[in-house]
């Protein structure tokens, strides 16, 4: 499958798109006042312990405390050990504690930013982790003969380079190869151990001088985490549009991984790089409920704080042989193109699928067998947990970042985010209960009603009628305003 990937500068923020067959899957947006934390290792001071949730809050320089469970402060052995007893987190923590720790998940709404003590630094070939002993292999390298071979070749340069530099033992270590590294050389995995040890280096030497809370090591800008991260065989070109950058990333490239550097293009057109490939179109259509399907029928998403929903709707589809033939064509068209929806707009956290029922259970079996193989090219390590008695699909996606649109939007100022407002019927009921308060609680000779156009229509038309029988009864009269500037559950009652 071929793919590219482009990369629009501009001074505020870079944005980067990745395109399957002209088809864009993936949208990542890094603004420049806002550079998301994951990767980043601080050294943090202990705020509070808290022994009954079995975690901490951690200061680490920034405007909320992080969050550390015990979980994530043990190392990796223990955790897999089925014998291991969960510690109290207050044997290991304390407050005031210094501790170094890397961020795993930004923060998210009213939540800091989420921690581990298990620090690692990656490359385009390996993760370096401090904490661990072993070499691992990325499970997406499916051949059995290149996964060991990779093994044993990573393992010699480990030994070999560590006896090369015997002053630094404390650089001893675990690696994981990352699926880039599939036919990487000698020369390739040697220069990246050398590199990451290197970097580890510097951060032990900056923990040491470093006062806490400070930043140890941040991750790189999103630009160059292309290079790193998201450069695969299948990747043909990397368009860029800006020279500045370009000549950065060339920098960048020659240095890690010289490899990349071919892969690397400079458009300079005048027509902008994301109208052409039509990215920003499917950013507008990322931002939206609905979604059509090409058969007539249609999703509708919605992400709450817990969890994000996928409703799948026949819609205007209606078919052309029985409705079981049709909820079996509309869900499995439906499965493709909520995978990659779940790309486009990076929703993560647990994700609930409501399939449109289905009687036959080799057609059920089909459709998540669709949905398996649709996800199967998701970068993000996504698992589908099963399906619920109700016939609801389950699935978690690893949250890391923000979604598209908690980035690009914001809590609507009018429902404060709930996604709908009072009719104007229900605004003109409250206004006339609050009329009878208002009429009770000062003494004047008239009240005026400040109101959006419609509530004011509404009191003045359908109840009417109910307005002269209030004014009968309080005895004083009721006049109408309409306020611009308000929106419809907004209103006020003057005493005049």
């Amino acid at each position: 499958m071929s793919q590219e990937l482009l990369v629009n500068i501009t001074p505020m923020e870079t944005r980067v798109a990745l395109v399957e067959n002209g088809v864009p899957q993936e949208i990542m947006i890094e603004r420049s006042n806002k550079r998301g934390l994951v990767g980043n290792i601080y050294k943090g001071k202990v705020v509070r312990v808290l022994p009954g949730m079995q975690a901490a809050f951690i200061d680490i320089g920034e405007a909320r405390t992080a969050f550390l469970h015990v979980d994530d402060l043990l190392p990796r052995d223990h955790k897999n050990s089925a014998e291991s007893a969960e510690p109290d987190i207050r044997k290991l923590l304390h407050d005031g504690q210094q501790v170094a720790v890397q961020v795993i998940k930004d923060p998210v709404g009213t939540k800091g930013a989420r921690l581990t003590a298990q620090l690692s630094v990656a490359s385009h070939y390996l993760v370096y982790m401090a904490n661990a002993d072993h070499v691992g292999v990325s499970q997406r390298i499916e051949s059995d003969e290149e996964r060991e071979r990779l093994r044993v070749l990573l393992g010699d340069i480990v030994e070999q380079v560590a006896a090369e530099d015997m002053a630094h033992d404390q650089l001893a270590g675990g690696y994981i190869l990352r699926t880039s590294a599939e036919g990487a050389t000698d020369d390739q995995l040697r220069g990246t151990v050398r590199f990451l040890r290197r970097l580890w280096r510097d951060i032990l030497e900056r923990k040491t001088t470093s006062k806490a809370p400070s930043c140890l090591y941040e991750n790189p800008s999103l630009a160059k985490r292309v290079l790193r991260d998201m450069v695969s065989a299948e990747v043909e070109k990397i368009r860029v549009d800006s020279r500045e950058v370009f000549d950065a990333l060339t920098t960048f490239g020659n240095k890690f991984n010289p490899d990349i550097v071919r892969l690397l293009e400079h458009y300079p057109g005048e027509r902008p790089l994301f109208y052409m490939y039509s990215i920003e179109d499917e950013i507008s259509k990322a931002l939206e409920r609905k979604v059509m399907l090409k058969s007539g029928g249609h999703l509708v998403f919605d992400q709450t704080e817990a969890m994000s929903i996928v409703d799948v709707n026949t819609g205007a589809y209606v078919g052309h042989r029985n409705l079981e033939e049709t909820i079996y064509k509309t869900n499995l068209e439906a499965a493709v193109v909520i995978a990659r929806q779940l790309r486009i707009r990076n929703l993560g956290g647990i994700i609930i699928i409501d399939f449109i029922d289905m009687q036959s259970a080799e057609h059920r079996r089909q459709v998540l067998r669709a949905l398996e193989k649709a996800l199967a090219r998701d970068s993000v390590r996504t698992t589908i947990s099963g399906v619920t008695e109700l016939g609801l699909v389950q699935i978690t996606r690893k949250r890391t970042n923000q979604s598209l649109g908690q980035i690009l939007c914001q809590d609507c100022p009018t429902c404060y985010g709930r996604g709908y407002v009072k009719s104007a019927e229900s605004v003109s009921y409250e206004v006339l209960r609050d009329i009878l308060r208002a009429a009770r609680a000062y003494e004047c000779d008239s009240l005026r009603v400040l109101a959006a156009a419609p509530v004011i229509d509404r009191l003045t038309d359908e109840d009417s009628a109910q307005v002269a029988d209030l004014e009968a009864f309080i005895g004083r009269t009721i006049q109408f305003s309409v306020e611009a500037l308000y929106a419809v559950e907004q209103f006020d009652i003057i005493p005049v």
